[in-house]
């Protein structure tokens, strides 16, 4: 899909001589940077997720604290 995207001068220069080096196209570079991007915030929504169990109490000691309770 074709994507509309403002870019500042110096950044698509930047760029250019970035996809020159690597003889690549320059819609190659924004392609694989916002495949990155995304690939960075799956991890660290899983991260999010182990972080709530991060307060050192192992599973079966938290489940023999809980059922101790009853």
């Amino acid at each position: 899909m074709r994507t509309l995207v403002d870019i500042p001068d110096d950044q698509i220069a930047a760029l250019d001589q970035l996809a020159a080096r690597k003889k690549v196209s320059r819609a190659s570079l924004i392609r694989e940077a916002v495949s990155d991007m995304l690939g960075e915030r799956k991890s660290e929504a899983v991260g999010d997720a182990f972080g709530l169990w991060s307060g050192g109490e192992d599973g079966l000691a938290l489940q023999r604290r809980l059922r101790g309770e009853w």
